[in-house]
Order: C-alpha cells, then structure tokens, then sequence
C-alpha cells in the first residue's frame, strides 16, 4: 500500500487528498475531477510542497518547477503559463480558485 509508510504530509481540498511522502513522491486519491493521472510522472520523485485549494492542487519540486492538477478554472491547468513555472518558484499559495508562484528574482 502507497500509504502505509513513509508519508510526511497530507493535504486536501474539497473532493481531494495529496500525500507527500519523505522521499518527495506524491500519492492522491478522491474525486475523478480532480485525478492527478495527467502529470503522475512529475509527482513521481523531487516534489518539496502541496498547496490545495477548492478543486486543484500545485506542487511545488525541489528544482523550482510547479505542477498543477485538478479543476482546470481552479488553477488546475496552468498550460497558459507553462513555460514561467518550470524552475526559479520558492513559494506557491492558493485561494479558492487560484494559485500565485513567487519566483526567486522576487516576481510573482
């Protein structure tokens, strides 16, 4: 069982959960809306951090690359910047409905 051991953190959102486990992979489970399936490989190893909110999820990796799934207008689909967030994040925060990334240079 993926959670049996090994597991440091655990978040959740409405329909939702995401664990993180010690070595940085991501297990999720809940609602079929908010399925990580999309991006499993790049939850698979390096992920620091999970920030949840209404009906998505953003995982922040060790290099500085964000990943997010779940309720595209809940900022589950971040294909409109992409390219911005795949390395140079230190911080991620959610609201309800979105999500910001702190770049290290200081842009948001």
């Amino acid at each position: 069982d993926l959670l049996a051991a090994g597991v440091s953190s655990i978040f959740g959102n409405d329909g939702a959960f995401a664990a993180l486990k010690e070595a940085g992979e991501v297990v999720t489970w809940g609602d079929a809306d908010i399925d990580s399936s999309a991006v499993a490989d790049r939850l698979a190893a390096g992920v620091s951090c999970i920030v949840g909110n209404y009906g998505a999820f953003a995982a922040l990796k060790e290099a500085g690359e964000v990943v997010t799934w779940g309720d595209a207008v809940g900022g589950g689909d971040s294909s409109a910047v992409a390219d911005r967030l795949v390395s140079g994040i230190s911080l991620i925060v959610g609201n309800n409905f979105a999500f910001a990334a702190l770049k290290e240079a200081g842009e948001v």
